[in-house]
């Protein structure tokens, strides 16, 4: 027997009512955790989209006020383009013609998926891309680099030719050249031009470390991996930092590329100087302006562990938390128990401004891998003539020039020879309070506490154990007394 079609529906309409009633009369139950869950969701999707634009754009505001104040007082303005927000830096880097070209080509020698490149490039990107912040620059990383400057030395200004620098034109991209003997020198350095500019390192593959890694990139320094053969990493790295450079962003490198390990200034490393110049036009492209810079310490912290790897040896200095934090509560340790003496002096002078277009109006019609060989070789040149001489480096080299012991009396008629030449050339030393006298009492006595010089009878010489230390901090000056470098002109 079988029910007419619209018996059919008046049942299914029947059971459906049954079935509604059913549920309308029953009490759901939901658990407590989930419904303050779904109460956070709603709350915070509320937020995001009445509340917070008003938030950001009353931060914003506050922040280009602050950028603002401080453009007032720096010499070298902050650039738009350090203050980009880090996406659409990554974004822009990625597409960037010449950066897209390279995916092309590396899609295509790998045998690889444009896409997949692509993603590779863009991992290049953030890797690369700082994210600078103006409060965690001059609100914290100034503060603390000066705090920890101070704790660690006596910090001294050494020679700076102030009006070269105040005439260096403001719209150029200024670079700081700096020789490498601690990884104090990013923290002095920048304690000592936090007035004048808020400066962007390039930092070795030894600071991503958490989290030293993200305060780096909020202080605006990037990452480079020097050893890279890859051709599509050098190429997103010289992309970003040709766009960084025509941006007017305020560098500072480190020409040897690495920690001096016997003391002397190293040959120039030409890779970052390369991607500079390498879009470089005097007659369209913003100028750069490099100004070297010479800094020494009476005491490097790092100077045996420098020094006892072998000059050839090619491995990778890392960062090492825990011995970070053990060096940090031993000396916290010291200061408590009022046994804690700072690490003698440290001093950094400040070079003549060499303008890369004079330069290179000194230099037609030579070809740019020319160019930036004989540059490379001149700013080594001119870091190495400012140096400062501090008394550490004095009497170390004292020392090593003698053929045996020497007295008191014999070390400072020595020393104050060395001044005296050194001063006729113009070559910038540190004699503490004027007194030179002094200055080698001090020079002697850091050396002997640390048993790398010996007293015997009156007498002073080098502990043949610690030879290597000594030879360290005279090789610090050593250029100053080499035939070659006694001239400052630019040829």
């Amino acid at each position: 027997m079988s029910w007419p079609i619209s018996s059919n529906n008046a049942r299914l309409d029947l059971l459906h009512f049954s079935c509604k009633a059913a549920l309308m009369n029953n009490v759901v139950e939901i658990p407590m955790w989930m419904l303050v869950a779904g109460g956070l969701l709603a709350a915070i999707g509320i937020l995001d989209r009445l509340l917070m634009p008003s938030v950001r754009w009353y931060l914003r505001r506050r922040l280009n006020r602050v950028i603002d104040r401080l453009n007032d007082r720096l010499q070298l303005s902050i650039q738009p383009f350090k203050l980009t927000r880090r996406k659409i830096m990554i974004d822009r880097l990625t597409h960037d013609p010449k950066v897209m070209d390279a995916i092309m080509a590396h899609a295509k020698s790998e045998n690889m998926p444009q896409e997949v490149v692509a993603k590779i490039a863009e991992r290049y990107a953030r890797e690369i891309v700082p994210a600078f912040s103006a409060p965690t620059y001059f609100g914290f990383a100034v503060r603390a680099s000066r705090f920890i400057s101070k704790s660690l030395y006596r910090v001294r200004l050494g020679y700076i030719d102030d009006e070269a620098l105040k005439n260096v034109d403001p719209e150029s991209t200024v670079i700081f050249v700096i020789n490498h003997r601690s990884n104090m020198d990013y923290i002095l350095v920048t304690s000592l031009v936090a007035e004048r500019a808020a400066l962007s390192y390039a930092v070795g593959e030894w600071a991503r470390v958490w989290p030293l890694q993200q305060l780096i990139r909020a202080m605006g320094g990037y990452f480079i991996r020097r050893k890279s053969r890859n051709q599509l990493y050098r190429k997103v790295l010289a992309r970003y930092v040709q766009l960084a450079t025509e941006g007017g962003v305020t560098q500072a490198i480190f020409p040897e590329g690495g920690l001096s390990r016997d003391g002397t200034l190293g040959e120039p490393k030409l890779g970052l100087l390369s991607y500079i110049l390498g879009d470089f036009d005097p007659e369209t492209s913003r100028n750069i302006v490099f100004v070297p810079v010479g800094l020494n310490y009476d005491r490097v912290l790092e100077d045996r562990v420098l020094t006892s790897v072998n000059i050839n040896d090619r491995r990778k200095f890392r960062f090492q938390p825990g011995a970070f934090l053990s060096y940090v509560t031993h000396q916290l340790w010291l200061r408590v128990r009022g046994r804690f003496y700072r690490n003698g002096y440290a001093c950094v002078s400040f070079g003549r401004p060499i303008s890369l277009t004079d330069y290179m109006a000194l230099h037609p019609p030579a070809k740019m891998p020319e160019i930036i060989e004989s540059l490379g070789s001149v700013l080594m040149t001119r870091i190495g003539q400012v140096v400062p001489v501090l008394p550490v480096s004095l009497i170390s080299t004292v020392l090593m020039q003698a053929d045996g012991p020497l007295t008191m009396e014999e070390i400072k008629s020595e020393a104050q020879r060395i001044w005296q030449d050194l001063s006729a050339r113009d070559i910038y030393s540190h004699i503490p309070h004027s007194d030179e006298d002094y200055a080698v009492e001090v020079g002697l006595r850091m050396l002997t506490l640390r048993h790398v010089a010996t007293e015997t009878g009156g007498r002073f010489a080098v502990n043949p154990a610690q030879s290597v230390i000594v030879q360290y901090y005279a090789n610090a000056i050593i250029q100053h007394f080499k035939a070659d470098l006694l001239e400052t002109s630019v040829k």
